[in-house]
Order: structure tokens, then sequence, then C-alpha cells
């Protein structure tokens, strides 16, 4: 239950206050109906600050090195005079439900810079490895004043497509020698690429690297472009030594130089449909609370039990009792 006021979670969001940042994203991921109404007028009242950041989404297999390199690259950020914010979703475990929430262990520089902002969050069980209240967590980062927005996915395989449904650039990480650099394109992750990033491109690991680029880059030439002016590049890097993070960075900043148009075009179908998966969870939530449905889903599940009926049928009849 939210013991601040909506002036408080402002004022502090906007003075960068970490402390209010943090409490303010607890806030948006509360399931209270009473916090998620504070929510709502804290989003409000922000909505004028937001949508200044640069929103990076990273994914790539367990071990691609997806936190190590938001670390090394954040640190050069930082040091430009930069303010970063990174939303790392760790995978919430189906038999028990919690999560490890581990990530700000492997990012140790941004975790103790006062610029930055590393907020591990559970995914709950969502599709696609991405906390449910992950987009209004980026926008109180965004009204808070950090220009460089990342979100770390869980990197589990093909529902990770989900991430592109929120950021601007979406950076896919893979490592030669796994037998996954070519598997990515049959899942459809490397489709939504806007650049494929080899990385632990070092020590007895950089031939190896160079070889997997190569086929990266004749694999994706026949991958289907979700943006008819942008093609997908795929470099090489390593957190380790730094090599490669000077052409990482030349190359996002081409991005948002060349594709504004582009980007605000994407901004607003994300909105919208991020608007239709809110009303597809609030209809599904009344639909599963009636007491009518479930007295009669108590029922049914008896008849599907003996096999009286079919799930298909038993779904009509659900929808039916909800709709009178």
């Amino acid at each position: 239950m939210s013991t601040l006021s909506v002036a408080r979670y402002v004022d502090g969001i906007r003075a960068r206050d970490r402390s209010i940042v943090a409490k303010s994203v607890t806030l948006v991921e509360s399931t209270n109906e009473a916090d998620r109404e504070v929510a709502r007028e804290v989003l409000r009242a922000l909505a004028s600050d937001t949508g200044k950041a640069r929103r990076i989404g990273v994914t790539g297999v367990p071990g691609a090195g997806k936190s190590t390199l938001l670390d090394a690259w954040g640190q050069r950020l930082l040091d430009g005079g930069a303010h970063v914010a990174v939303l790392a979703v760790d995978p919430t475990s189906v038999v028990s439900g919690g999560s490890i929430l581990g990530d700000k262990t492997r990012m140790p520089y941004l975790s103790a810079h006062p610029n930055a902002f590393v907020r591990p969050s559970p995914s709950g069980l969502a599709l696609g490895g991405v906390a449910r209240r992950t987009r209004e967590a980026m926008l109180i980062c965004e009204a808070a004043g950090y220009e460089w927005m990342f979100v770390e996915t869980v990197g589990v395989g093909q529902s990770e497509v989900s991430v592109a449904e929120m950021v601007d650039f979406f950076l896919v990480l893979a490592v030669s020698g796994t037998g996954d650099e070519l598997q990515g394109i049959k899942k459809g992750i490397f489709e939504l690429a806007d650049a494929v990033l080899v990385h632990k491109c070092d020590g007895d690991n950089l031939t190896r690297a160079q070889v997997a680029k190569a086929e990266l880059q004749a694999a994706l030439r026949y991958a289907p472009r979700k943006n008819s002016r942008w093609s997908a590049p795929v470099v090489t890097a390593s957190s380790l030594t730094g090599e490669g993070l000077d052409e990482l960075d030349a190359l996002i900043n081409r991005f948002f130089s060349e594709q504004g148009a582009w980007i605000d075009a994407q901004r607003a179908g994300q909105a919208m449909l991020s608007t239709w998966r809110i009303a597809e969870q609030r209809l599904i939530a009344e639909f599963r609370a009636d007491r009518s449905v479930t007295e009669l889903a108590g029922e049914l599940a008896e008849a599907l039990r003996a096999r009286a009926t079919s799930p298909e049928e038993a779904a009509d009849m659900l929808r039916a009792r909800w709709i009178r």
C-alpha cells in the first residue's frame, strides 16, 4: 500500500531521487488497486516529462553476457555525462513463483554510480520475459531524466520478440561457438533486430567470433526487415577489452540520427498495442472474477473430467454466461 502522496512521487521523480524512483517502480508493479490508482495519477502528471530517452532492448541467450555488456557500455555513457537506467527482467519460476533478481550483482559499476539506476524485476509469468509493468517503469525512469533507457530481457527463446513492442532499438546478442548463432533466425528474434552483436570477441574466441559474424551477415540478407530504411548490421565487441564498443556507440547514434520519423511512428504503434493489451488483461480479469462465471466453471470442471463436453464448448458456455 502506497504511503507517499502523488505530489511527493512526482517531485521526487523529477528530482531524480533514486529512492523515490525505486518506490515509484514498486508502485507501478503493484497489483493492489489503491496503488494502481495512485500510479495512474503519477503517470498522468508526468506524461509531459516522458518520451525523451533512447529506449534500447538487449536480448540474447543466457550466458551471452547481456549484463556484462550493459555494465561496460553504461560506464562509457556515464563517463560522458549521461544518465543511465536499466530495467533487468529476471525469469520467474513456474513452480515457486520466485525470481533470483541478481542482475545488480552483474552490473557492479552501474549499481554503484549515482547517475545510474538499475532495477531487477520479476517477469511474472508473462510471455516474452518482460515484466507486466515494464512499460510504466520505463516512463518513470524517463521522467526522472535518464536519457538512456535499457531493458535487459530474460533471453529464453522466441518469446523474446515481445521486447520489440516497447523499445526503439532492439539489440540481439549472439555468442560464437554455442551452436545458437543461426538458430535465432529460425526463432524469429533476429528478424526484429536493429543490430546483432557477436559478444565475447576476445582471446581464443576472436577467430570464432569473426566467423560467426560472417555467417550472421549472410543469413540476415534473407531475413525480412521490419524497417525498410534500415538494414540490421552485425558487429563484434568484447566487454572485457572494450574492443568494438566505439563502433556500437557510433551505430546507435547513427540509428537515432537517421530514423527519427520511423521511431515516432513506431512509438505511436507501440502505445496503441499497449492499450489493447491492457484492455485485454482487464477484460480477462473481470471475466475470471465474475461470480456466475466461476460458479459455472466449477460445474464444467466435472463435465470436462467426465469428457461430457470439450474445452471449446465449455469456453463458449462461460462466454455466454458472462455476456448474459
